[in-house]
């Protein structure tokens, strides 16, 4: 029995209305588990870092005024408006790309599919989380969409893609490069689609939902800070990973003493773990005027370990990726021990809400992943292995060509995604963790073909 659809899939969905609900409200229901048995949204240690910025009215290092503009809307009702938008957000999607490839008639096996995302997977997790993070494969799936299937996508759909693009990509530095970095891919991908026997994207809805993104960044931003500036920190990010490395010490062994460099002063005081240096309260960090008094000083550093050292770097960056492209662990942060910069601003902008957040199992230490992760870590993994082969032998596994487009797409997502903040940031479980769910997704639409496409 083929679940193929037709080419032409703007279908009057009127038919299938209520069972499309049902599965909708299945799948949104599965997602949000892990908040609904917790007893309130999962909180994690940049939590607060987000719910503060609409009250400071500042710019902190890797913490987008937007997405606290969603906390701070949230906060009369404990904040589960926000994380039920998420979910939201994250059934609506998948179900479309289920729908779109291969399952327009099957709303009961799309569910079970969703279903199964959110019991082996990070993807609930991260959806159930007053994080951003839930958007960045929503980003990667939104683009997909309106590139490769921009033409079966009603105009309800293709403007409410472009929506969650623009929205998720300006929620945090991160997603907005991995849209960009995706974006290039797309281009490179139109040019050489025929040769590789992939439907050509298109590139004008992807690129004026990332430039919808960026405008949202920066408006968001003059709003609340009256700053025109993007979500500061790269700078700041790249130094930890460098540092991490050990490319810092190496410099400042070659150079100090060295007047220039006021970070000669710390030699022996740096921190080896990039977290220590970015967010430890005895960081040199904040005794050097702080991520801004810094960023000079930092900019200089890198720029010229750049220079000094390019075959290190290089190898650094490589490694970097590497690693965190299999570091897909669930569970980074869930601990009550991990949430203390949460409780800071919780304490101070929340307080009615302290009750709830106290009674919550996460500050119970009620969570155990070793079971999940035993379960999802080799499921990830071997999902990653087998999207190049997807991608590259369709013709002799009989897989639509559309089919392989999206195994292309979650590939290069998650690649970038390690890219990116591997190389940018530092390897973390959660950075992978948040992306690793659509390896499997793609790969299960895969194995729902039965036929070959109508393009051979």
């Amino acid at each position: 029995m083929s679940l193929s659809v037709p080419v032409s899939r703007k279908t009057n969905w009127s038919a299938t209305r209520l069972p499309w609900a049902f599965a909708f409200v299945l799948a949104g229901g599965a997602i949000l588990a892990p908040a609904l048995w917790n007893g309130f949204p999962l909180v994690f240690a940049d939590t607060g870092g987000y719910l503060a910025r609409p009250f400071e009215q500042t710019l902190l290092i890797g913490r987008s005024v937007l997405y606290g503009l969603v906390l701070t809307a949230a906060l009369p009702w404990d904040f589960w408006p926000s994380i039920v938008l998420q979910a939201a957000a994250a059934a609506w999607v998948i179900l479309l790309v289920l729908r779109l490839h291969g399952l327009a008639r099957r709303p009961g096996l799309a569910a079970a599919l969703s279903v199964a995302l959110a019991a082996f997977t990070g993807l609930p997790w991260n959806a159930s989380m007053l994080m951003p993070d839930i958007f960045a494969p929503l980003t990667v799936l939104g683009l997909h969409l309106l590139a490769f299937r921009h033409a079966d996508l009603t105009r309800s759909q293709a403007a409410g893609l472009a929506l969650l693009v623009a929205f998720g990509s300006a929620t945090h530095m991160g997603t907005l490069a991995l849209g960009f970095a995706l974006f290039g891919v797309y281009a490179a991908l139109r040019m050489r689609a025929p040769r590789l026997t992939l439907p050509r994207p298109r590139l004008a809805p992807a690129f004026l939902s990332l430039f919808t993104g960026v405008a949202l960044a920066l408006g968001s931003n003059v709003v609340v800070t009256g700053k025109a500036a993007f979500t500061p920190g790269g700078i700041h990010f790249l130094f930890g990973r460098l540092l991490q490395d050990g490319i810092v010490a190496r410099h400042l062994a070659e150079r100090c003493p060295d007047t220039s460099l006021r970070l000669c002063a710390y030699r022996d005081a740096l921190p080896r773990r990039a977290d220590d240096w970015l967010w430890g309260w005895e960081s040199p960090l904040y005794k050097l005027g702080g991520p801004e008094g810094f960023a000079p000083e930092a900019r200089a550093i890198v720029w010229a370990t750049l220079s000094r050292y390019p075959l290190e770097q290089v190898t650094s960056a490589f490694g970097a990726t590497a690693q965190q492209l299999v570091r897909v662990r669930t569970g980074e942060g869930v601990n009550p021990h991990d949430t203390e910069h949460a409780v800071r601003a919780l304490l101070r902008y929340a307080p009615a809400a302290m009750p709830r957040f106290a009674a919550a199992r996460q500050q119970h230490d009620a969570f155990d992943f070793t079971l999940l992760n035993r379960l999802q870590v080799p499921l990830a993994l071997a999902s990653l292995l087998l999207l190049p082969v997807i991608a590259l032998a369709r013709r002799r596994l009989r897989i639509p060509s559309a089919d392989a487009a999206l195994a292309v797409s979650a590939l290069a997502g998650l690649i970038l995604n390690a890219a990116i903040c591997g190389v940018f940031s530092n390897p973390n479980d959660r950075y992978q963790s948040r992306i690793a769910w659509l390896a499997p997704l793609a790969l299960a639409v895969a194995g729902l073909s039965r036929r070959v496409g109508p393009d051979g």
